[in-house]
C-alpha cells in the first residue's frame, strides 16, 4: 500500500509517520482490498484542550474512497482513534462486498 503523508502547521516527524504506517498497515493486512491512503495531519487553534491535533486519512478502495477525521489532544490520539473509525467503515464495505 502507498501511503502519502502531508502536514499542514505542524512539523514532519518520522515518529508519527511510523505510528501511522503501523496503524494502517494492519488495516491492510485485515483488508487487502485498500490500494493507497492520503494522511493528513493539521494544527487547529481550539479553545478546548481536548481537541486541536487532527489527523485525516483517505483510503482509495475498488468504488468510493473512504474517509475519517478526528481531532484529539494528541496527533497519536487522533491516528488511533481515525484507524478505529476507518476499521468499521472498512467492514461494514466488505461486508457489502461479500452479498454481491
Amino acid at each position: 500500500m502507498n501511503i502519502n503523508f502531508e502536514y499542514h502547521d505542524i512539523a514532519a516527524s518520522p515518529r508519527l509517520e511510523a505510528f501511522a504506517a503501523e496503524k494502517l498497515n494492519k488495516l491492510e493486512n485485515k483488508y487487502d482490498f485498500i490500494i493507497s491512503a492520503d494522511v493528513y495531519f493539521k494544527k487547529e487553534n481550539s479553545s478546548n484542550p481536548e481537541t486541536g491535533k487532527i489527523c485525516n486519512v483517505r483510503l482509495s478502495l475498488p468504488g468510493p474512497s473512504i474517509f475519517a477525521e478526528t481531532s484529539t489532544a494528541s496527533l497519536e490520539a487522533s491516528v488511533a482513534k481515525v484507524a478505529d473509525e476507518l476499521a468499521s467503515q472498512l467492514q461494514k464495505r466488505k461486508a457489502k462486498m461479500k452479498t454481491h
